[in-house]
């Protein structure tokens, strides 16, 4: 590594650190106050809400702090007259630019990384501080379709991967031909067991004079492969997040099912795609600075680079929530609009450049 990269990378760190920790400490402090009076008063659930606080604001904040950083860091460069020095010394616009961007990959990668952990259901966690709910999740009424059977939960613990009350309906055409009931069952080894089960069969041919329902009961069976608590519970949720790993899971599960997965992989979509738009904007940025501060108007640079980094994680941010709320497929409302954000920004960029 240069010394050339290291300078800009220690100053464009020392920057990004302190927007973060600015930006972090606005969000939490706001929050916090907002909701002081539902917010129990044990100490221990108020440090763990600040927590899962600070985590899920840093989804919205690191990609953030990554732009503004860098608005901070050229705007430092320019006034003091940096990047004609670093010109003089023989650097590229690439040598100057590549070091940010491999290091924003960098950091957002570690955004992703953290999303497969259980840290991902920060938002669920702190809203069951706010309802008093935090040590007793439950969920109940939970029906769902599993290859050739229905399969109704009327209780559902998921911290506890356990469930109570549960009635399989196996249906084959339009008929249900056979009825499983369990007083309990439990996740283990992938796959949930049901337990004291109560097996009841429909005769194939009906008959008025012999037909009759064979009864039968069995210690255990085993049911719904794959089938996690916590995605049972967030699948029928319209206000819960998934990890990254639970909603591949979910996704490959619903699939095969028919099931519609379009808010699962909006939520994918936004996890592990959305937060790159901000390499496109620091490229923009670093483009349309000026290398001397004489002829350069650095109020109106700055207010247009974060006004304009705001508008386009406001744009990604609302699709999201279209896409969430089932008015749009995330196909069409993610994914082509950021090929077109980083078709459009690269063509700026080498216009640019060129000119």
């Amino acid at each position: 590594m240069s010394i050339l990269t290291k300078y800009i990378l220690k100053k464009y760190l020392i920057n990004f650190i302190i927007v973060l920790i600015s930006l972090e400490i606005f969000f939490v402090g706001i929050d916090f106050l907002q909701n002081f009076k539902s917010i129990p008063h044990s100490a221990n659930l108020q440090i763990l809400y600040v927590l899962y606080m600070a985590f899920f604001t840093l989804t919205i904040t690191l990609p953030l702090s990554i732009v503004f950083g860098w608005i901070v860091t050229l705007v430092v460069f320019i006034k003091n007259n940096e990047f004609v020095a670093f010109n003089a010394l023989g650097a590229t616009n690439k040598k100057i630019i590549l070091p940010v961007v491999n290091i924003s990959v960098l950091l957002l990668t570690l955004l992703i990384i953290l999303q497969m952990t259980p840290l991902a259901y920060s938002s669920d966690q702190k809203r069951k501080i706010l309802d008093n709910e935090y040590f007793t999740s439950t969920k109940s009424d939970i029906f769902l379709k599993y290859n050739d059977y229905y399969v109704y939960f009327k209780k559902l613990l998921p911290l506890e991967k356990r469930a109570e009350d549960i009635h399989i309906f196996k249906v084959l055409g339009k008929d249900v031909v056979e009825t499983i009931i369990g007083e309990k069952a439990y996740f283990q080894n992938n796959r949930w067991y049901v337990l004291n089960v109560k097996i009841i069969e429909k005769p194939k041919d009906l008959n008025v004079d012999s037909s009759k329902l064979d009864i039968r009961y069995e210690k255990f069976l085993h049911t719904l492969d794959g089938f996690k608590p916590k995605i049972l519970d967030n699948v029928y949720d319209s206000k819960s997040d998934f990890s990254i790993l639970d909603a591949v899971s979910a996704v490959l599960l619903l699939q095969e099912q028919g099931i519609n997965t379009d808010k699962i992989r909006s939520i994918l979509y936004n996890l592990i795609i959305v937060p790159f738009f901000v390499i496109p904007l620091i490229l923009l940025i670093f483009v349309y600075a000026s290398l001397n501060s004489r002829f350069f108007n650095m109020g109106k640079f700055t207010s247009l680079s974060i006004f304009g980094t705001l508008v386009i994680w406001g744009m990604f941010f609302m699709l999201y929530k279209f896409t969430n709320g089932g008015i749009l497929i995330p196909e069409i409302s993610i994914l082509i609009p950021m090929l077109l954000w980083i078709i459009s920004s690269l063509y700026f960029y080498n216009k640019k450049i060129n000119s």
